[in-house]
């Protein structure tokens, strides 16, 4: 158990060191270098995300030593390094403590104001005014693919249900697809032309364009089975998105604009509030 280890650890190290144990009355401690220590309670803090199986007196030990190893880097990087690198390291070292503590503080505030609903119209509205920049970068497809055995039963009837495709039919696909190798039937979705190509293993870049058109019905063949395609639309490289394949983007665009927005009037309002109190003021 780490706590029995860490208390027989520790109570070794309080005996070799008693003459350190009421320092400045901050708690046990455990390691010096120079002036600066160690506490039992950093280690018993440590140890908090560790499980009990784990060798709590290796941990500790390990731990102590690089807390040395640590410190006297720190030490010696202070007698090597110019001051005035010293300094420019500790301003930086201060922004990003400011900054850790300033973004944390305005993400509380920015969650709890901020509204992420996006509607339709405000969707529809952004697209229309930025269509210039949501041309495709590669093809996009609505189809439907099977992938089933070469010596699959009811071929022919198979076949039927997937070219008619009807609410019937889907139904009876959606019960069948436990026998398919490989299917996609949600040809209502924008696909990428290279997923289909990945996907069904006749297709490849160099016959894409020929065999992914839009056609009712595509049977291809190759040594792992049959393919049955059907392709309801297509959208080639450089054309307009649609919108309901950018709509995620639209949305987190519109959001993040949103928060920008939000967080300047935050820090407004602080800073007026701040004025209205006489906790900021600027002087002539």
């Amino acid at each position: 158990m780490i706590k029995n280890g860490l208390t027989i650890l520790l109570g070794c190290l309080l005996l070799c060191s008693c003459d350190l144990l009421n320092h400045k009355d901050e708690g046990i401690v455990v390691a010096r270098v120079n002036d600066t220590y160690l506490y039992k309670q950093d280690v018993v803090d440590y140890l908090q995300d560790f499980t009990n199986d784990q060798d709590s007196m290796v941990l500790v030990t390990n731990f102590i030593n690089q807390w040395a190893t640590k410190q006297l880097l720190l030490e010696g990087s202070k007698r090597n390094i110019l001051r005035e690198d010293q300094r420019t390291f500790d301003e930086l070292a201060e922004d990003y403590k400011i900054n850790l503590y300033t973004s944390s503080y305005k993400e509380a505030l920015v969650s709890k104001r901020l509204d992420t609903v996006i509607t339709d119209q405000e969707a529809q509205e952004f697209y229309n005014a930025n269509k210039q920049n949501f041309n495709l970068n590669e093809g996009l497809l609505k189809l439907r693919y099977i992938q089933i055995a070469d010596d699959y039963n009811n071929k022919k009837q198979l076949q039927e249900y997937f070219i008619r495709f009807n609410e019937e039919d889907k139904y009876i696909l959606d019960s069948l697809k436990f026998q398919f190798k490989k299917y996609f039937l949600n040809d209502s979705v924008w696909v990428k032309k290279s997923v289909v190509v990945n996907s069904v293993h006749p297709i490849n870049p160099a016959n894409a364009d020929n065999l992914l058109k839009k056609t009712n019905f595509i049977q291809l063949r190759d040594s792992l089975g049959l393919y049955l395609i059907s392709v309801r639309e297509t959208l080639s490289r450089k054309q307009t998105a649609p919108i309901e394949y950018v709509r995620p983007t639209i949305n987190q665009i519109i959001k993040n604009k949103r928060k920008l927005e939000l967080v300047k009037q935050l820090e407004k309002e602080i800073k007026d509030d701040a004025i209205k109190n006489n906790k900021f003021e600027i002087y002539d």
